[in-house]
């Protein structure tokens, strides 16, 4: 492997130093015949001695985090980043469709440092803690990304479909979900409201995005849909 690959779906590619790597509907890595994904959407080239990922898109926007999950940053059109952990994830929605890929550096800047695990048994992002339903919530939204192992793509449910694997009305999921995009935001995360205070129509997608790659929810938290379920019975 060169100085940078990147992993997609189990497929690797290797781009030069010397030009500019296209990812999109088209390109050098194609990611898949979407309408609702830009023919060129990023592309990462090296200049000044430094690895950069750009979006080109012009409606899209991507998450970008390390494998450990203490940095994550969100990419709006225009904007560009630095590569410089040895494995930065990246993902991004267009239309129904959720997608990831992995940029694998071998020499990199900086090196991702593990978080110790939370002994109080709260989840908490910052100033932010979550209810159980409020967190059962993220992982059905959640639910087939982190069903599936490795980089790829999934389909993100709709709000009725996350209801009904929870067991709940859709008016007290979307009450539900207006409180967890609520705290988020305040706390800075971005892409969860429109302009003016209004929620993001792609709030969804954001929300798992960050989710995902801040490590909010791992796989080891699927239980919690059963569980859920079943306290809702009782």
């Amino acid at each position: 492997m060169g100085e940078l690959a990147v992993d997609f779906c189990g497929e690797w590619y290797e781009p030069s130093p010397e030009g500019v790597f296209s990812i999109g509907r088209e390109g050098d890595l194609e990611i898949d015949d979407n309408p609702y994904l830009h023919r060129t959407f990023l592309q990462i080239s090296r200049y000044d001695g430094i690895w950069w990922l750009t979006n080109a898109g012009t409606m899209l926007s991507a998450t970008i985090a390390d494998a450990a999950g203490g940095m994550q940053a969100w990419m709006a059109p225009g904007a560009r980043i630095p590569l410089v952990f040895a494995h930065t994830n990246v993902i991004f929605t267009a239309g129904p469709t959720t997608y990831e890929f992995s940029v694998h550096l071998k020499t990199p800047a900086f090196l991702a440092q593990s978080r110790g695990e939370d002994s109080a048994g709260s989840t908490t992002i910052g100033p932010v803690v979550f209810t159980d339903s409020q967190k059962a919530l993220i992982v059905a939204l959640a639910e087939p990304m982190l069903r599936r192992d490795g980089t790829g793509f999934s389909s993100i449910p709709s709000s009725a479909q996350a209801a009904k694997r929870l067991g709940w009305v859709l008016t007290r999921f979307n009450r539900k979900l207006d409180n967890v995009c609520d705290k988020l935001d305040r706390v800075g995360v971005v892409g969860l409201r429109g302009g003016g205070g209004k929620l993001a129509t792609n709030r969804r997608a954001r929300l798992v995005e960050h989710a995902v790659t801040s490590h909010l929810v791992t796989a080891e938290d699927l239980p919690l849909l059963d569980s859920q379920r079943e306290m809702d019975d009782e």
